[in-house]
């Protein structure tokens, strides 16, 4: 009768074939925490700007409030001051909007070219890793599957 040959020693080789590898794992950690730092300073770049343009916006805004709570001769003139007021508010409003927009697309156009870049990284990562344990895996069924002389 054919024995039944032993699939032990086999399963073996190809287990440690697919050990994993700890400097593709490090890799993977560095390119993470490399997107990681790239994401923080493109949020940190737009919360720093984004508080420029409300502190300027509130020191004009208080400015203009000055002009209003001034003494005036007439009458006539403190609805002409609360007019003008609301005028230049209303005119500092859009621009500063604006310029949050600005904010905002900059933030955008950022993130996705980071994102695109950190893709291509993890891809290439992700390809040089299967490409070594096919390599490995392919010599280990090599060597198993080889009869011994």
């Amino acid at each position: 009768m054919a024995d039944t040959q032993d699939f032990t020693k086999i399963m073996q080789d190809m287990m440690s074939a697919f050990s994993m590898d700890p400097t593709a794992m490090q890799d993977a950690f560095k390119t993470q925490a490399a997107l990681a730092e790239k994401m923080s300073r493109v949020a940190l770049e737009a919360a720093e700007k984004s508080t420029e343009i409300s502190a300027k916006w509130t020191k004009d805004t208080l400015a203009k409030l000055g002009e209003v709570t001034t003494v005036k001769d007439e009458p006539t003139d403190y609805t002409k001051s609360l007019t003008d007021f609301a005028s230049s508010t209303a005119e500092m409003a859009a621009e500063n909007m604006a310029a949050f927009a600005e904010v905002a697309k900059k933030v955008q156009m950022e993130t996705v070219e980071l994102m695109l870049a950190a893709g291509k990284d993890f891809s290439q990562d992700a390809t040089t890793a299967m490409k070594k344990a096919t390599t490995t895996a392919t010599k280990t069924v090599k060597k198993v599957t080889t009869p011994a002389a």
